[in-house]
């Protein structure tokens, strides 16, 4: 038996190993606590084992740590071919030193309690496995096994604590896995005291659908999430999906998207909405959600954007097809590898399921726009609050990514159609709501913006029309009886347009009438202007002759004085002669 190292130091903070499993090391800030013992319980089927060698096979792929893997019920082979549906290697890790597998067999009916029993003999095991690879990570599999012929609970607890003692002065960090016991964590009810670190799995069954649960009961000199988190086992391993780890710091883009219809654009600032945020649209049935969910990828993909179409109610041969109906051609965009559809019930998995499938799906596809029709369906997955967290998960996840998310929900009529979504309305950055107008024996569609986060938008109500070329907005028309919609607006507005054509052509009247009687009166002003004109230039004519006439006699009268001047000399001389 290898001698025991002293004890370290205990360090200011606690030292975490990461686990290497995805989601885990969120909820425990970092990982296992190092060189410390962590208890995995739980019962049949829930994961225990793999969980254990998913932290093996981490460490030594990911952070170069090798391990040690103790089987006390089933052989190395049986482990590895199992671990192998998960991708895990483990022949591979074991030729290249970085994992040893050992089975150690304990027959009960060998156990006899007397005086004495230990686990000198499992210490030298471990030590020459330890010392073979230089392991720092090492998992013990199933632990009650080499106590369960005994009754002595002072045993136990001597022997456990020495176990995890001498784990612990070796400065490993081991992984016991403990099958549940009645009424405490596990079968003997002594290792959860223990273990530095203990974790329960749960696999429930809830409307016959299985769902399973992670819970970190204890963890000594470190804070961790309490809650209880849906995780499942994928292809790639375990995936735990935390809620309350998730941060708020992903980025805002200031770049604005259309939604595919352009008077909801204008409704919205003119430009659209903000790339990267989630818009919602809610409705009865038969308001144009779906119709409105397949505008807005048509639009994306004539950007050349790849988009993603989750749909939980229809197929996507039966959704192409309808939609063509309303002229989108949505199989084109798939053939161009621009478009890709993913169509399943929410009740055929747990919800689990579903986002973890959504995530692997958008991280392959790598898409800029993401649809899901119709998310309110997932509560037959499970509880409201269980949808509700779902997507709260696939918000932040797809908001981290700045992909543009639309959903749409199937909500009540009137007053409930807001009160039905108001649990997920804190999530969206907007909201349009679709209703049905009901006048005259006829219903109609109306669309307004409910909710649109830095954004000024319109308040106005619009009837929605469904075309043959897609989705229009129409102004809700108000007539002496009220709001009309649908043929009561058509046939009001032919009477308006009636009465407005009149009103023009009676405007046209006058305004033609009145340029008869300014023509009119130019030409009377032209002709009394001539009038003028000529008997100005008479009456100038006549002043002119008379100016001439008083010049001449002017003329003559100073000829007439001038000749009298003459004739007075000469009759003076005539006079001095006689």
């Amino acid at each position: 038996m290898s001698k025991p190292r002293s004890r370290r130091p205990p360090s200011s903070s606690l030292e975490k190993c990461p686990s290497g499993i995805r989601g885990f090391d969120q909820i425990t800030a970092g990982g296992l606590p190092r060189g410390r013992p962590s208890l995995v319980c739980g019962g049949p089927g829930t994961g225990k084992t793999l969980f254990g060698i998913e932290f093996l096979v981490r460490g030594a792929i990911n952070y170069g740590e090798p391990g040690v893997l103790i089987s006390f019920e089933e052989r190395p082979s049986d482990l590895a071919a199992n671990s192998a549906s998960l991708g895990f290697k483990l022949d591979r890790l074991v030729a290249r030193k970085k994992l040893v597998l050992e089975q150690i067999l304990v027959e009960r009916a060998a156990i006899v309690e007397t005086g004495e029993y230990n686990l000198d003999g499992l210490f030298i095991r471990l030590a020459a496995a330890i010392d073979s690879v230089g392991a720092k990570r090492v998992l013990l599999d199933t632990i009650e096994v080499l106590f369960g012929a005994l009754a002595n609970a002072g045993i136990l607890r001597a022997e456990l604590h020495r176990l995890f003692a001498w784990l612990k002065d070796r400065g490993i960090t081991t992984v016991v896995t403990g099958e549940r016991g009645d009424g405490s964590l596990t079968r003997q009810g002594l290792e959860e005291y223990v273990s530095d670190c203990v974790i329960v799995l749960d696999q429930r069954v809830v409307d016959q659908i299985a769902t399973r649960r992670i819970r970190v009961v204890k963890y000594r000199g470190s804070l961790h999430g309490t809650n209880e988190y849906p995780f499942l086992i994928d292809s790639l391993g375990f995936l735990v999906l935390p809620i309350t780890a998730i941060a708020l710091d992903y980025p805002a883009a200031n770049e604005f998207m259309s939604t595919g219809v352009a008077k909801l654009d204008a409704m919205l600032g003119g430009k659209g909405y903000f790339r990267g945020s989630t818009l919602m649209v809610s409705g009865a049935a038969g308001t144009g959600k779906t119709s409105m969910a397949a505008q807005f990828l048509d639009a994306a993909c004539r950007r050349s954007e790849r988009c993603l179409y989750f749909s939980f109610e229809e197929s996507p041969l039966q959704l192409s097809r309808n939609m063509r109906s309303i002229g989108l051609d949505l199989q084109k965009w798939v053939k161009r590898g621009l478009l890709q559809f993913c169509a399943a019930r929410p009740a055929t998995f747990g919800l689990e399921v579903h986002i973890s499938m959504m995530m692997k799906m958008a991280d392959d596809f790598r898409p800029r726009v993401v649809v899901l029709d119709p998310v309110s369906s997932f509560e037959s997955a499970g509880t409201k609050l269980d949808a509700l967290a779902m997507l709260m998960r696939l918000i932040d996840r797809f908001k981290s990514q700045q992909i543009s998310v639309m959903l749409t929900s199937l909500t009540g009529t009137g007053e409930l159609a807001e009160q039905r979504s108001e649990g997920i309305s804190s999530l969206i950055d907007g909201w349009i709501l679709l209703r049905n107008l009901e006048h005259r024996g006829e219903r109609t569609r109306a669309l307004y913006v409910l909710k649109a986060r830095g954004i000024k938008h319109s308040n106005q109500v619009r009837e929605l029309v469904i075309t043959d070329h897609g989705l229009d907005l129409e102004q809700i028309h108000v007539g002496p009886e009220g709001i009309l919609v649908g043929s009561a607006r058509h046939a009001q507005q032919l009477l308006d347009n009636v009465a407005a054509k009149t009103s023009r052509d009676d405007l046209k009247h006058h305004r033609d009438l009145l340029m008869r009687k300014r023509t009119a009166l130019k030409a009377r002003i032209a002709e009394l202007e001539g009038d003028f004109a000529a008997e100005a230039h008479d009456i100038g004519q006549a002043i002119e002759h008379e100016i001439a006439h008083q010049d001449v006699l002017r003329a003559n009268r100073t000829t007439l004085v001038a000749q009298r001047e003459d004739l007075k000399p000469a009759q003076t001389s005539t006079q001095r002669g006689a």
